[in-house]
């Protein structure tokens, strides 16, 4: 389903992808066959609130559809033609990085949905899938929108050094019908997007895609890290907000958002560290009785087992019921 054209075109996209900056990516115009774009923007599935739970466990503006052989016919078949063979050769032909593989799953992909309001804030993506033990190499994200402009916020942005905004340099795209942006998933492939603001008679529209992310089973030693999650930046400073400016009712404002915005993210990493020490402590507590009665270690067999997920699951429910009744008390 990529468009002939930029298969012919495979050899000067690599070139482009390897010699880009801040970090390896390209853009890439009229990506899909035409049909096949069309079907996806036709096909797109309506905002699901139950699909838009966030980091805190609330309800938010981005809608993720990971179930994309369910939306429809074409969906399956996009969803089969995304996991081929000739689809990860096609794209390694673009990067010329090798011997990719699919996720079945589509964790954390398929289609996304930003309404008005809604941004992403700069962060590195986690760098392994711990159920596969494989290294996140690529993303692929496929836009869907015919109407954007660049004054409605929303475009992608890939930042060389966000952690110190006076160097920063930063690399806007517009998410354009039928643009492809592929870069490289690593330690520094800082992206995200500012604030959706649509005008008045466009409130309905948001900001469409479908997102494919494309592994490894190895990668170069030098970008090799220990597993982590996903990490955000907050916001940088207002730059307009200096030393004998009286502040606004909109500086307050924003000065507000922004430190709830960090209380926040210190709030998700202390959950996640929690989480992760206490499944910590579940697997050695494991080993241990294994090793008491004899029996050698499975490790793989209890990561994957039932009673595993079971635990993780309900992990989840409860961080989503106490968010809940936080959000009633208050």
């Amino acid at each position: 389903m990529i468009n002939s054209d930029v298969i012919s075109q495979a050899g000067e996209i690599q070139k482009s992808f390897q010699e880009a900056l801040p970090f390896r990516h390209v853009a890439i115009d009229g990506f899909l066959q035409p049909e096949a774009c069309e079907s996806l923007l036709r096909d797109f599935p309506i905002f699901d609130p139950s699909k838009a739970i966030n980091e805190m466990g609330e309800v938010g503006g981005k809608s993720v559809y990971e179930e994309v052989a369910d939306i429809s016919p074409f969906y399956r078949q996009f969803y089969q033609y995304i996991n081929s063979k000739e689809f990860l050769d096609a794209v390694s032909a673009l990067t010329g990085i090798p011997d990719l593989i699919a996720d079945a799953s589509l964790f954390g992909g398929g289609t996304h949905e930003n309404l008005d309001g809604q941004a992403l804030d700069v962060h590195v993506d986690f760098n392994i899938d711990e159920r596969r033990m494989l290294h996140r190499r690529l993303n692929l994200l496929v836009y869907l929108n015919k109407e954007w402009e660049e004054a409605w916020g929303g475009l992608i942005e890939l930042h060389s050094d966000p952690r110190h905004p006076e160097v920063d340099e930063v690399k806007s795209l517009l998410p354009l019908f039928n643009r492809c942006v592929i870069f490289e998933t690593s330690e520094y492939s800082w992206h995200g997007f500012e604030t959706i603001h649509l005008p008045e008679g466009r409130k309905q529209l948001s900001r469409k895609s479908f997102a494919i992310y494309l592994y490894t089973k190895d990668r170069p030693i030098e970008d090799a890290v220990a597993p982590h999650t996903t990490f955000y930046l907050c916001r940088p400073f207002p730059k307009d907000i200096l030393a004998g400016k009286t502040l606004s009712e909109d500086d307050v404002r924003n000065l507000r958002n922004l430190f709830t915005q960090r209380d926040g993210l210190l709030e998700m990493y202390q959950k996640l560290l929690v989480e992760k020490e206490d499944r910590l402590r579940r697997f050695m507590r494991i080993k241990q009785e294994m090793h008491g009665s004899g029996n050698m270690v499975n490790y793989d067999a209890i990561l994957s087992s039932r009673s595993w997920q079971a635990i993780m699951f309900a992990l989840g429910v409860k961080n989503r019921v106490l968010s809940a009744i936080r959000k009633l008390l208050r």
